[in-house]
């Protein structure tokens, strides 16, 4: 079987499907990728299991020029290397590797979309339906298989779209036994991050960007009274800055700690006594998903994606700060309560079921 995967950056097949390109290099397919090249980007573990890295260089924003020179580009690529299946990714990687597969498609080839979250959805901004909608809506007749990660999605996707046939995915999986198992000793690492021992400590991981909405958890630190309630951010992006001064104007540089990008991620966890998450939107959140796997507490925005794997009592509303401050102190005075344990499957979102399933729709889908 030969394949081509396709998103708008390197970092998305990296993160999110090289576990299963390595499985199946493994069992003997060839995968092919093409996205927009990362020169910084150097990681063995692709370099290994990917046949041939197409640089092409898409745009996420769909108004630019760049993604018509992709478009030609991309079609050239599909035409002429005979894949069994083209499966794409993120929203531009999804459209130009669908249009560019019209032709393919009658000779065999079968398109695949992974829907990480369409853009339209409950509460999205009108100018969201009006761009991204009637794309999707003309790009699902050039779709054999679609995959959403969310029942939101999976149920508009079946009620509006006209793809071949549309299923719904647990994400692209986790390495559940990375988080599970992860052995810290709690004292050295709260040490060595200024952490006080009997501190109440929050963490959340995700970029600094508007959609992850970090703003909203320093804001509700600042308003709670309680002095040993400690927060520390993992991750960096456009915002880092604006949000570092706004912890600076709350007078929380001792309590609320940027961390920028880390490597340690499942000790972060292991340290701390609850994890919020605060997003605008999601399709599946991983962080979400990875927090659970490692044990701790988790609470997050209402919004799509989330409601997949929590229940109301651990979710507030997005537009509602006085609502999470109530939550977090609910959860400091009596934390067993809000501990969730068995009652989430939470290996149902491991890689190896995750990819099972996968593999399982390749093999279906080319013997229709």
């Amino acid at each position: 079987m030969k394949l081509l995967y396709v998103a708008t950056v390197q970092s998305h097949i990296y993160y999110f499907h090289l576990p299963l390109i390595k499985e199946l290099n493994n069992d003997g397919h060839v995968v092919d990728v093409a996205c927009k090249g990362d020169v910084a980007f150097n990681c063995q573990d692709f370099d290994d299991n990917v046949n041939k890295l197409f640089d092409l260089p898409f745009e996420r924003s769909p108004f630019k020029f760049n993604n018509i020179r992709t478009y030609f580009k991309l079609k050239k690529i599909i035409n002429d290397d005979n894949y069994d299946i083209v499966h794409c990714h993120t929203p531009m990687g999804g459209i130009l590797a669908r249009l560019a597969s019209r032709k393919a498609r009658k000779k065999g080839t079968k398109v695949i979309y992974t829907a990480h979250g369409f853009h339209f959805y409950k509460g999205a901004p009108m100018i969201n339906w009006l761009v991204y909608f009637p794309v999707e809506w003309i790009c699902s007749f050039m779709t054999d298989v679609l995959i959403t990660i969310n029942k939101e999605d999976y149920e508009r996707a079946n009620r509006r779209l006209h793809t071949n046939k549309c299923i719904y995915v647990y994400g692209a999986g986790i390495n559940v036994d990375k988080f599970s198992n992860c052995k810290v000793n709690v004292k050295k690492k709260r040490t060595e991050l200024g952490i006080p021992q009997d501190a109440f400590l929050i963490v959340s991981v995700g970029e600094i960007n508007y959609n992850k909405n970090h703003k909203l958890l320093v804001e509700v630190i600042s308003k709670l009274s309680k002095q040993d309630i400690y927060c520390i951010i993992a991750g960096d992006g456009i915002l880092y800055k604006k949000l570092n001064l706004l912890i600076k104007q709350n007078n929380l540089q001792k309590r609320v700690l940027l961390l920028g990008r880390r490597n340690d991620i499942p000790d972060l966890l292991k340290i701390s006594d609850l994890y919020v998450h605060t997003s605008l939107r999601e399709g599946l959140p991983f962080a979400v998903l990875e927090a659970l796997a490692s044990g701790i507490t988790v609470i997050s925005s209402d919004i799509r994606g989330c409601r997949d794997i929590l229940d109301q009592d651990h979710m507030f509303d997005i537009d509602d700060e006085y609502e999470l401050c109530c939550l977090i102190k609910k959860i400091y005075k009596q934390p067993y309560k809000y501990h969730i344990s068995s009652d989430i499957d939470i290996d149902r979102f491991s890689y190896c079921k995750v990819n099972l399933i996968i593999k399982s729709l390749y093999k279906i889908t080319l013997t229709k």
